[in-house]
């Protein structure tokens, strides 16, 4: 079944858009195809943002749909494993694929993606690439997270019949007022959804003010309060608690840019009152780890480099973890967790992934992309904001010495992620219905 939108024909600038992706299609895969290879990825795999399949479509019983979700990138990729997870459950004879652009969300896809689930490079948006895709892989519903609106990909899966939504949609006030300039097109694109799921209410109306049909959006909470907890290397784990021993730690999670100075700062003011407190420094872009060295130098703190095998001394300061992939362990060795990306105006990260760990959080005021999770975990009392070094060392300063209101600040980040994480059993039940994915759903081309 099509959806029947109300956003009319394509316009011109979607037309002028089509031509122009096409003629440029091989140009972005040469420069694709070298960052995956730069990363490891086989020459196999890098075609299939050509489109070209590297594995079969699954052979599905009679009846039981092909789930397609789309997201950027790890954070995107998570979000849609959580659902796939809850809708696994719900149909059991469901086969699902995750694509995405990042040779890190393919990794985390293979570690995460529940037995049977399929990850493939997603398409670049050009009518050769994605019809080839559809061609190859025929879903039943496409389901794309956060921001991902991609005009040739969503018009042309809709006009199969593939029924659509997103979810956990996000968009910047940059970007709404972009298309706010494209209104038409705008319309156009967002109606090719049969259902948009929003993270707040504010996100629900700039959805509606770019033509979006208000019967099909709602308000879906945070996909990602329902992330299951990150992973934790135990050896790894037990090696770095025996390195720290009995000193006290806090970590710095996620850092961008022009943060780390206002960290830095803080640790040293917190030296004068802990001199053993270790600081595990964890820059959200591992290559700019160099740089962040040379901070840590000027700072004049010693430090130790978890990427060059280096271990944490009695005289190691500030340990620099610069690997991927090792969250969930140093979210296990300190429960008092600065979470980055807010000290400028970034928008934050995910504080479900330190929550579920069982730590506590803090951050800076720059919180935009999680203005629906932020204040009602600062209420609840799991998680304080801080304005600058001073602010960020008295939080930290406050928790060390008060360990019993650092442990119910814990406990109240975890209840906080648990009662968010429940609302999503109704986001995977309104997605079956809207998206005809019931016990008696067939595949559109049947």
């Amino acid at each position: 079944m099509t959806s029947q939108g109300s956003g009319g024909k394509a316009t011109a600038l979607f037309h002028a858009y089509r031509a122009v992706t096409a003629l440029i299609a091989p140009f972005a895969y040469r420069k694709v195809a070298a960052k995956l290879a730069a990363q490891g990825v086989s020459p196999q795999r890098q075609r299939e943002r050509l489109g070209h399949a590297s594995v079969s479509r699954p052979t599905l019983p009679s009846g039981a749909p092909l789930i397609w979700f789309h997201g950027a990138s790890v954070g995107e990729s998570l979000a849609a494993i959580t659902l796939i997870n809850r809708l696994a459950e719900k149909r059991s004879d469901a086969r699902f694929l995750l694509t995405s652009g990042t040779a890190t969300s393919a990794a985390v896809a293979e570690k995460r993606l529940p037995k049977g689930a399929i990850h493939q490079f997603a398409p670049l948006d050009a009518a050769g690439p994605v019809r080839r895709f559809l061609d190859h892989w025929r879903p039943d519903a496409g389901i794309f997270v956060e921001s991902e609106l991609w005009p040739v990909t969503l018009s042309a899966a809709q006009k199969r019949g593939t029924r659509l939504a997103l979810v956990n949609a996000r968009l910047s006030d940059r970007s709404v007022r972009s298309w706010q300039k494209r209104a038409a097109t705008a319309r156009f694109i967002l109606s090719r959804f049969d259902l948009l799921l929003s993270q707040n209410d504010h996100m629900a109306q700039n959805l509606i003010s770019l033509g979006a049909d208000t019967a099909r959006v709602q308000p879906g909470g945070n996909l990602k309060a329902g992330a299951a907890a990150l992973p934790v290397d135990t050896a790894a784990l037990e090696a770095l608690r025996s390195d720290v021993g009995a000193r006290p730690v806090w970590i710095a999670s996620s850092t961008h840019d022009g943060e780390e100075e206002t960290i830095l700062a803080a640790h040293r003011t917190l030296l004068d009152r802990f001199p053993d407190l270790c600081l595990v420094l964890i820059p959200r872009h591992p290559e700019r780890s160099d740089k962040v060295a040379e901070l840590i130098r000027d700072a004049e703190l010693t430090f130790a480099r978890r990427s060059k095998g280096d271990a944490i001394t009695p005289r190691t300061q500030v340990y620099l973890a610069d690997t991927l992939g090792e969250l969930g362990t140093f979210y296990a060795l300190s429960p008092l967790v600065f979470l980055g990306g807010s000290l400028r105006p970034i928008g934050g990260h995910n504080p479900f992934e330190v929550a579920r760990a069982g730590a506590a959080v803090i951050t800076g005021p720059g919180t935009s992309n999680f203005t629906e999770t932020f204040p009602p975990l600062i209420a609840a009392g799991g998680a304080v904001e801080v304005q600058d070094a001073p602010g960020l060392a008295h939080a930290v300063q406050h928790w060390l010495e008060e360990p019993e209101a650092l442990h119910a600040a814990c406990t109240a980040a975890s209840g906080f992620a648990r009662s968010q994480a429940q609302e999503l059993d109704g986001v995977a039940d309104l997605l079956i219905d809207r998206l005809g994915l019931g016990a008696k759903g067939t595949h559109p081309d049947a």
